[in-house]
């Protein structure tokens, strides 16, 4: 992967994950039902909603994390042993900071 595709699909997650947690913010803010079963089964979904805006937020938090180490050329050494971090893992988690060996 290169250092362009690398900064191309990284800034692509930021985008889908700023989108994904603006959507879950306005769903937040709408009003509720009159209805009290109704009301009941929004505050379930509010719930599920609060939680997959929480993760967002996490991941979101590690891939501007990861352009930064890219933009400082930091991108791809593992954080506790500084040797390069597999090039798979970084396809299947590109804003991963270490290695498999210290991730274990």
């Amino acid at each position: 992967m290169t250092h362009q595709e690398i900064l191309t699909s990284l800034t692509e997650k930021k985008a889908q994950l700023e989108h994904r947690i603006s959507a879950i913010e306005a769903d937040l803010h709408q009003g509720r039902s009159q209805d009290f079963a109704e009301q009941a089964t929004e505050t379930e979904n509010d719930e599920v909603l609060d939680e997959i805006h929480h993760q967002a937020k996490a991941e979101l938090k590690y891939v501007i994390a990861a352009l930064n180490r890219l933009k400082n050329k930091k991108h791809g050494f593992c954080s506790s042993c500084n040797t390069l971090i597999n090039i798979e893992r970084l396809h299947a988690l590109p804003y991963t900071t270490t290695c498999i060996n210290c991730a274990t």
